[in-house]
């Protein structure tokens, strides 16, 4: 899962960004409305976590303009926590809203369900004797918990939700790392080789030359 946040507060920002990628999501800063912006409309994201009092661009000038644009759901995060304020984000476009001070176990879930929703998957993935709790970060083959790190959870929940098509190598780097990944690295090769070595035989994931992987 890939993340934008955009918030103004530095240290609050790199806190947040520290959470999330310790939970297995690949996180993206911005400081201001005119970055974040260009980065949502670079990049393709989950899931946007957007603060509203940002510097060049007001928030809601930006959530303005990316609701109902792709697949991609918004969060407002902002200290404007009053039911006035809600409606008002809401009604801008806004798929959530969650006011500070928050709890961050609170923002992970939120932040999970919005992206379940944006790739119309269940919380629970299955295929075959393979299952993938995705709250509870839990996966198990023929009921056996396989102990996967954050990049491999990533990735195989990305081939999970593909539901059997081919799935580019390009595209598992752009959306379970984040902006500062090396396009030339191994970096997606490795974690598949450790991946299908983890899950066991026979192999469940299949190498299409020339186009990805598939599950």
């Amino acid at each position: 899962m890939r993340v934008l946040l955009i918030e103004d507060e530095v240290l609050l920002a790199e806190q947040i960004a520290d959470g999330l990628r310790d939970q297995g999501m690949a996180v993206d800063l911005s400081a201001d409305g005119v970055d974040g912006l260009h980065k949502a409309g670079t990049n393709r994201y989950d899931v946007i976590v957007l603060d509203r009092d940002l510097p060049s661009l007001h928030g809601d000038q930006v959530c303005a303009a990316l609701a109902g644009s792709g697949d991609r759901r918004i969060l407002m995060l902002t200290a404007a926590g009053e039911t006035a304020d809600r409606v008002a984000g809401l009604t801008l476009g806004a798929d959530d809203y969650l006011s500070k001070p928050f709890a961050f176990a609170e923002l992970v879930l939120r932040i999970r369900a919005l992206a379940r929703r944006a790739n119309n998957a269940p919380r629970v993935l299955r295929r075959g004797r393979l299952t993938f709790d995705t709250a509870r970060r839990v996966v198990t083959r023929d009921d056996r918990v396989i102990p996967l790190t954050t990049k491999e959870m990533a990735v195989l929940e990305i081939l999970m939700t593909a539901n059997g098509a081919v799935v580019s190598a390009e595209d598992l780097l752009e959306r379970a790392w984040d902006e500062h990944a090396d396009p030339f690295s191994a970096a997606v090769r490795v974690t598949i080789a450790r991946l299908r070595r983890k899950l066991g035989s026979p192999p469940l994931i299949e190498t299409v030359v020339g186009a990805g992987y598939r599950l």
